[in-house]
C-alpha cells in the first residue's frame, strides 16, 4: 500500500494556498514548494513538502482539470445539438448514457468464464432502478411545470380579456383552450 503524500497531510488552508499557487502560470513549482514550506514553518507545522510531491500533485490537478474540461466540451456539444431543448432533454441523454454503460458492463461480465457475482447484479439493478425513478420524477416535474405555466397563462388571459370587456363566456372558452380542457 502506498504511503500518503505530504500533500494529503496539509492543513486545508495551506492546501488551498498550494492550489492557488499552482493555478497561477507566473508561479513555478519550485516557488510554490518554497512558499508552502515557508507557510508551514510560519504556522508551526513540523512537515515540509518536496518539489516532487508538488509536481505529482500538480500533474494530478492538471489531469483532473483536463477531464473536467473534456466533459464540459462534450456537454456543450450535446447541448448544442439539442438546441433550445428543455434541460430535461440533457437529463434524459445522461440517463440513456448511464443505462448503456450498465448494459455494456453487464454484457461484458456475462461473457466471462466466471458467473457474474450476485452483488454486482444487485448493484446494476439498483442503479437502473434509480435511473428509472429519477427519469419518472423528472417527467412528473416537467408535467407540473407545464400545468403551472398553463394556469398562469389562463389567469393572465382572464385578467387581460376581462379588462377589454369580453364576456365571461368567451373568457371561459379561451381559458379552457389554454388549459386544454375540452
Amino acid at each position: 500500500m502506498a504511503r500518503a503524500s505530504t500533500i494529503d497531510k496539509l492543513p486545508a488552508d495551506i492546501l488551498e494556498q498550494l492550489q492557488t499557487l499552482l493555478r497561477d502560470p507566473r508561479v513555478t513549482q519550485i516557488d510554490a514548494t518554497q512558499s508552502i514550506n515557508e507557510a508551514l514553518q510560519h504556522e508551526g507545522y513540523d512537515i515540509t513538502v518536496s518539489k516532487s510531491a508538488v509536481n505529482r500533485y500538480s500533474m494530478k490537478m492538471e489531469d483532473v482539470g483536463a477531464k473536467l474540461q473534456q466533459s464540459r466540451e462534450m456537454a456543450q456539444m450535446w447541448i448544442g445539438k439539442l438546441g433550445a431543448a428543455p434541460q430535461g432533454q440533457v437529463g434524459k441523454l445522461i440517463n440513456e448514457i448511464i443505462r448503456t454503460m450498465a448494459f455494456d458492463t453487464a454484457m461484458h461480465m456475462s461473457e466471462g468464464e466466471d458467473p457474474v457475482p450476485p452483488k454486482m447484479l444487485a448493484q446494476l439493478a439498483l442503479a437502473v432502478q434509480r435511473l428509472e425513478s429519477a427519469a419518472n420524477m423528472n417527467e412528473e416535474r416537467e408535467k407540473q411545470i407545464r400545468k403551472d405555466a398553463a394556469l398562469q397563462a389562463a389567469e393572465k388571459a382572464e385578467e387581460s380579456l376581462a379588462g377589454q370587456g369580453l364576456s365571461q363566456t368567451a373568457i371561459d372558452t379561451i381559458k379552457r383552450d389554454i388549459l386544454g380542457i375540452g
